[in-house]
């Protein structure tokens, strides 16, 4: 062999080292890199949550208590007639509003955040037992969900609100774990619909019946093969989990059915100053645009990684 043939062989086994394959994960990350709206979202979602995490830290003024030195409704920074003291003025309450915004992010995240922690559970381990069990047991399940399915979540959400808020578990963390409980009650059967569908298609792939072939136990079947085979449509529900959940908090703050006052929510905030809206437009505002701006934080993320989890993206 000459030295020019034995350079070009070298050459082609560099190059194809460097060119390994990239695996769904890190082509989805290389593709997720390039959106910047994602990013952006992503962004002021991490942003959001270390507001939330040192809202202690970051409040100048305790939340929930009336200022003793201020007036209701004490006009921002802009306004000729603010109080140094209270950057954002106050609210009807004579409450700091900084404080109270600040403070409201801890619920939006968290109402975000738990609820659809415990709908990915619920309904994953739904999905994969009815999908994998199939026949009798997949339909019994399926019913079961359809009955579920059927009832207004909405609706639910209130009458749970109205019959439980003033027992004990209304009380525990301001009516927070009740508000959890009720956003998560029924969510979860789009999740098990999605995981079922995933599992009734994987467990006919040819790495499945190869891993039963070999007699690789179930349990180690579905854990390393049918649910990481599923993750990505349960990323990106996820994804647009969080932002509903918010949002049907903030409805139920507004109307006066979330947490428990005076636990600071953006969405009780909207509705304690919307009786002033005329008047004091600002402190509707301030409190609706962090909401809209949290949803489509988790929009723009939720979109992002549902294109970066595309296979059609790589074409």
């Amino acid at each position: 062999m000459t030295v020019a043939k034995t350079e070009q062989l070298t050459s082609l086994k560099q190059a194809a080292g460097t060119n390994k394959p990239r695996g769904l994960w890190s082509d989805a990350w290389r593709r997720l890199k390039k959106n910047r709206m994602a990013l952006l979202g992503a962004a002021w979602i991490l942003f959001m949550a270390f507001i939330a995490i040192f809202a202690p830290v970051l409040a100048p003024h305790d939340p929930d208590v009336a200022a003793m030195d201020a007036l209701p409704y004490t006009p921002p920074f802009w306004s000729d007639q603010s109080d140094p003291r209270y950057i954002l003025g106050t609210d009807t309450a004579a409450r700091d509003e900084l404080s109270r915004l600040l403070y409201g992010a801890r619920v939006s995240m968290l109402v975000g955040f738990v609820p659809v922690t415990i709908i990915t559970l619920l309904g994953v381990s739904v999905g994969i037992l009815s999908g994998w069990l199939g026949g009798r047991w997949d339909n019994l399940i399926m019913r079961l969900v359809d009955v579920i399915y059927a009832f207004p979540a909405l609706l639910f959400f209130i009458i749970l609100q109205v019959a439980f808020r003033d027992r004990w578990i209304g009380q525990l963390l301001g009516g927070l774990v009740l508000l959890f409980g009720a956003l998560a009650i029924f969510a979860w059967v789009d999740m098990a619909r999605l995981v079922r569908g995933q599992v009734l298609s994987l467990k006919e792939k040819e790495f499945v019946e190869a891993a039963r072939a070999v007699g690789t136990p179930t349990r180690r079947i579905l854990w390393r093969h049918i649910l990481p085979n599923s993750l990505a449509p349960i990323i990106v529900s996820i994804a647009f989990g969080v932002p509903s959940a918010i949002l049907a908090e903030a409805t139920l703050s507004f109307i006066g059915l979330g947490v428990q006052a005076p636990t600071a929510s953006w969405g009780s905030m909207v509705d304690d100053s919307f009786g002033a809206i005329q008047s004091t437009p600002e402190f509707v505002l301030m409190p609706a645009i962090l909401i809209a701006l949290i949803m489509l934080a988790f929009t723009f993320l939720g979109d992002g990684v549902r294109d970066a989890l595309d296979p059609q993206m790589s074409k």
